[in-house]
């Protein structure tokens, strides 16, 4: 098989393991390591050393195989069926529950698990179909790779101001994987960039985490500070978080490419009774929340990844922040 028959094998066999999105790219350094090196110097990894770390590795992917020549990337949307009963219930009245927000990508299963189960059987499927020995390495989150940029570079979107994937069709709302292999396969066609002079999540965002387009602090993004963090959050960017408790989706809500996008096909990724704390948890819940309950609530969430103690200090900040909201509703 040539590089182009393989990697329209790899194309079909994606849609067949049920990603929404499927491509290619070469296995070499990637584009922006440069502005990877001064992020990481300028301290905007916050607590997140393990980036450091391994920023040699991430900066280059062949570090992961042996004789790696190519990574394919798959993508799948989780944006829900309706985002109507996903807004702010931070408490306005002494007559509702006060409650959290918890970022849509954790409101179903533990994305790591239910994506890599399919990477995996597409590198399965791809090691039967090729009449020939090669080696693969499925990727999913916690291997020191940087993903959006393998995503970029394999004609799965463009990286947006919020710098995160975005998909002209799927936008944003996307869990991406990849299986770095060794066989030479055809590279796909990177997108051009269709932000344009758009710059609304930039503009949303409260803790003002993005310094300029492309750009983004961790130290100030909200999902960083709620599910990395370990620490006190500083208190100057407490008001600004609102009711999330872990995560957040302020820079993906104001997308116009996300209002566009169609509902996520797997429905592992909903909200289920098997995750009472998603999508909206009542705070009294996580405030009176033990380390049993926690392991049981969040068993095969993606929530599991905060501590007790961080779930509990990001529901006092939003409580805080509910009753400063009732008080002055016009703030």
């Amino acid at each position: 098989m040539t590089p182009r028959e393989k990697s329209d094998l790899v194309c079909r066999l994606g849609r067949e393991a049920g990603f929404d999105a499927v491509g290619i790219a070469e296995a070499a350094p990637i584009a922006r390591r440069a502005y990877l090196a001064e992020w990481l110097a300028q301290g905007r990894h916050g607590e997140m050393s393990y980036l450091e770390r391994t920023a040699e590795v991430r900066c280059d992917p062949r570090r992961l195989l042996e004789g790696a020549r190519s990574v394919i990337v798959a993508a799948q949307s989780y944006k829900p069926d309706s985002d109507a009963a996903h807004r702010s219930h931070t408490v306005e009245s002494s007559n509702v529950e006060p409650r959290g927000r918890v970022a849509r990508y954790a409101w179903g299963r533990d994305y790591h698990r239910v994506h890599r189960r399919k990477l995996q059987r597409l590198a399965d499927a791809l090691h039967k179909a090729v009449g020939e020995e090669f080696e693969t390495r499925v990727c999913v989150d916690t291997a020191p790779i940087v993903e959006r940029e393998m995503a970029a570079a394999a004609g799965l979107g463009w990286i947006g101001k919020n710098a995160l994937v975005l998909h002209p069709r799927l936008g944003s709302y996307l869990f991406l994987g990849e299986i770095v292999t060794t066989p030479e396969l055809a590279p796909s066609q990177p997108m051009t960039d269709h932000c344009g002079s758009c710059t609304r999540c930039l503009e949303a965002w409260p803790t003002h985490a993005f310094p300029g387009p492309f750009q983004m602090d961790a130290m100030r993004c909200i999902s960083y500070l709620t599910i990395e963090h370990r620490s006190q959050i500083p208190g100057e960017l407490q008001p600004a978080m609102g009711d999330w408790i872990f995560g957040c989706d302020i820079c993906q809500e104001v997308c116009p490419h996300n209002s566009k996008a169609p509902a996520a096909t797997e429905s592992a990724y909903g909200p289920s009774e098997r995750f009472p704390l998603a999508p909206q948890p009542p705070l009294a819940t996580i405030l009176n929340m033990t380390e049993d309950q926690r392991q049981q609530w969040l068993a095969g969430s993606a929530m599991k990844r905060a501590t007790l103690a961080m779930l509990k200090r990001n529901a006092e900040i939003a409580a805080r922040n509910g009753e400063e909201k009732r008080r002055n509703p016009e703030n």
